[in-house]
């Protein structure tokens, strides 16, 4: 039995040493989903194969979105997974958040969009509950709060318009973006979602505070309230 366990160690250091080699090599495109789950893993808890762990959780959250999303708790009810290797998983889904809100906050936020949807995708589209979200813009359009307003249930969290506007306010802002995730994965505007954002609009405008767009993000890709017309 000493013997199998002495193989089974060495075999998985061997493995992930080809795993350094491929990303060494090639880069992250070249490890597949669970490899690239399993080499963290592996990082946090090394004496042990990573592999199985690494496959369970994403099934467990449906892919590596998912999972990054998830947060502590729900990570943690999955067997095998403890405080340190959780941290690894936070500490990436962080550091790619930091990233992607810097390079919003770097220019005009109407001047690079791709990168603001981005940072919203990797924030938002995958989350189970619903998050809202308002972005205050000055009179260059350059982001100058990300006001994270609140989580709501599974299908629903409440934006309110008097809320929003106080705080646009007290921030000096000139122009909102209003944001929101469907945990459902369809990203298409409800009734609620039109009138609300209406109702924003409205508010705004007697205060000469423009409302740019409501995005809607979901794990199936996103929706523009200006875009579809109905701002």
């Amino acid at each position: 039995m000493a013997d199998q366990d002495e193989k089974t160690a060495h075999d998985g250091v061997g493995h992930r040493a080809r795993l350094r080699q491929k990303l060494a090599d090639s880069g992250g495109d070249a490890l597949h989903d669970h490899e690239l789950i399993e080499y963290l893993l592996a990082l946090a808890i090394p004496r042990r194969d990573t592999k199985p762990l690494a496959k369970a959780l994403l099934r467990e959250f449906g892919g590596i979105g998912g999972l990054m999303s998830a947060d502590w708790q729900a990570i943690a009810r999955v067997p095998g997974m403890g405080d340190t290797s959780i941290a690894a998983i936070k500490i990436v889904q962080a550091s790619t958040l930091r990233m992607l809100r810097n390079e919003v906050a770097a220019r005009p936020v109407l001047a690079s969009w791709q990168a603001l949807l981005d940072y919203l995708r990797a924030d938002m589209a995958h989350l189970h509950v619903e998050r809202v979200r308002v972005l205050h813009l000055n009179s260059r359009n350059m982001l100058i709060r990300d006001d994270h307003m609140g989580d709501g249930s599974i299908d629903q969290a409440a934006i309110y318009v008097r809320e929003v506007i106080k705080r646009a306010m007290e921030l000096g802002s000139a122009a909102l973006i209003l944001v929101h995730n469907h945990p459902s994965g369809d990203p298409s505007p409800s009734r609620q979602d039109i009138d609300i954002t209406r109702q924003i609009v409205e508010a705004g405008k007697r205060l000469g505070i423009s409302v740019h767009d409501h995005i809607i993000m979901a794990a199936s890709g996103h929706a523009s309230l200006r875009a579809q017309g109905l701002l």
